[in-house]
């Protein structure tokens, strides 16, 4: 795809420019949050219902989780496509084959054609879901970078909110209109995505790990205000180039293979974040909230009504962590994001289990509760498809494959509580709810009890070696393996022997399974005169 031309790009710069192509960027994350709440309210209609002849609590699962088959096949393809295509394109095609995937689901004849245009939503949700983040993690700088991760998951949450109001208001029409028109949306999200992708900037760090050197800081100016004469513009160019020319001399491997035996803890970390944002439980109430309330008693058009509700809650409890995130940090809003979460889940199925005449708005306030923790913690932090973890904690050279693993981890996990939801609410029933508590509490034991995620906050990109302690391997690696290191400039060599870190005694015994070191308590930006 071509690089936007200057002049798109001159009438916005600095500060608006960024903030602009969040928010932008943001409507990727809408369009996949409305899919998730479309089929919530659409698979609880009458006319949907009679339409696919009263389909089966298995068929219903199909239906909502098939899409992240598709997902899972192109999130873990995303990363070869990403680095080919750059970000920009790789953003451009999910579009539009999320829209066609939309087209197919909105004139569907029958039962097997909706799963059809099901899985072809999900190929374009899946190269979305891996690109956006890492475009977002890539163009933003690190003392704004949580803040804008956290703007994009709330334009999730708000797409979500979108959907489950259109389908309770198209709920009022008498005619199979009343499900069409909710998926036809989908179409319509898609295409003006694919087009104003055309408009945005490429990520700088791509351009230049591809040699476009000059247009990589072109982007790099803008994002700085527009001069390229900038010093900090410049710094940061010099920064990432060096990086780039860092791992070519090293001899450092793109595969798979070479990012899993080098990063092997990065990797599992972020697929782990990623796994336990689905079995914490969200998407048994993102994609089956009107099922759930109807479970405890509220019945038909009141269940989309009181999904309406707890949606507009969810956005607002999205909106503190664009402030907080960049100030308390990332380990400390998970840890007691998955307190309230346990605690609201284990309370929802107590509930159900007494079964008295206040369950149905107690129920309801237990959701609510849970939704909000969710949108405060686990949602904008680790929660795939646009989250702020893992694109973080991986290094350019395999910053697209790494985090197309996450993300495809997010798409199976995804899958399997979507699709085992319906039958696990009919055959175990409330003990469904302590059950997704259960992960919960095994989030804050990993995150507290053997503290395995390190705090990232304003931590540059191309620093977060020091963050893992992983300096003084990469030092023995070079040793070992040849002397090409010396080539490196100083300002290379700097930002390889930053923030020494200590040993690996002292820690748990799952840390020390990830060979993770306690090195991220030490860290420190890397300044100029540092030696």
């Amino acid at each position: 795809m071509p690089p936007a031309s200057p002049s798109t790009r001159s009438r916005l710069v600095g500060q608006p420019l960024l903030y602009a192509i969040s928010v932008f960027a943001s409507l990727g994350v809408f369009l996949f949050g409305y899919d998730q709440g479309v089929m919530s309210g659409v698979i609880t209609g009458p006319y949907f219902r009679q339409y696919f002849n009263e389909p089966t609590a298995l068929e219903v699962g199909t239906m909502v989780a098939v899409l992240e088959i598709g997902a899972f096949v192109t999130s873990v393809a995303a990363g070869r496509i990403g680095d080919t295509l750059g970000r920009r394109g790789t953003l451009f095609s999910g579009a539009v084959v999320f829209a066609i995937g939309g087209a197919i689901q909105t004139f569907t004849p029958g039962f097997w054609i909706m799963v059809v245009g099901r899985i072809i939503s999900g190929l374009g949700v899946g190269m979305l879901s891996t690109i956006v983040p890492i475009y977002q993690s890539e163009i933003s700088p690190p003392n704004h970078r949580g803040a804008l991760a956290c703007m994009e998951f709330t334009g999730n949450i708000f797409g979500y909110a979108s959907s489950v109001w259109i389908d309770y208001f198209c709920s009022f029409i008498e005619s199979d209109l009343s499900w069409r028109i909710p998926l036809f949306i989908q179409c319509v999200i898609g295409a003006i995505l694919a087009l104003g992708s055309l408009a945005m900037p490429e990520s700088p760090r791509w351009l230049i790990d591809v040699d476009r050197d000059e247009e990589g800081m072109r982007v790099i100016a803008d994002l700085h205000g527009g001069d390229p004469e900038d010093l900090v513009a410049k710094a940061e160019f010099q920064e990432i180039k060096d990086r780039v020319i860092y791992e070519r001399e090293s001899g450092e491997g793109r595969t798979y293979s070479v990012m899993w035996k080098r990063y092997k803890k990065r990797v599992l970390l972020a697929m782990s974040s990623q796994a336990f944002a689905q079995l914490n439980g969200i998407n048994v109430i993102s994609y089956y909230a009107p099922r759930v309330f109807e479970e405890a008693g509220w019945i038909g058009r009141d269940a989309i009504l009181m999904t309406g509700i707890n949606a507009i809650i969810y956005i607002l409890s999205t909106l503190p962590p664009w402030y907080l995130v960049d100030r308390w940090g990332r380990r400390f809003i998970l840890l007691t994001g998955a307190v309230v979460m346990a605690l609201s889940l284990g309370m929802t199925g107590w509930w159900m289990y007494i079964d008295v005449p206040e369950t149905p708005r107690a129920v309801v306030f237990c959701v609510i509760i849970f939704n909000a923790a969710f949108g405060y913690s686990w949602g904008p932090i680790p929660y795939v498809p646009f989250s702020l973890y893992p694109p973080e904690i991986l290094p350019l050279s395999v910053r697209a494959k790494g985090v197309s693993l996450s993300t495809a981890t997010n798409w199976l996990f995804n899958f399997i509580v979507g699709e085992m939801t319906p039958e696990l609410q009919e055959l175990i029933e409330w003990r469904l709810y302590p059950m997704h508590g259960f992960f919960c509490v095994c989030s804050f034991i990993l995150g507290e009890v053997f503290p395995l995620y390190p705090e990232t906050k304003g931590v540059p990109l191309e620093e977060m070696d020091a963050v893992f302690g992983e300096e003084e391997l990469e030092e023995r690696l070079e040793e070992e393996e040849s002397e090409r290191a010396s080539l490196m400039s100083r300002h290379s060599s700097r930002s390889r022997r930053s923030g020494r870190t200590l040993g690996a005694s002292g820690q748990g015994l799952v840390s020390r399974l990830l060979g993770r070191t306690d090195g991220r308590a030490s860290y420190e930006p890397i300044h100029n005169g540092d030696e």
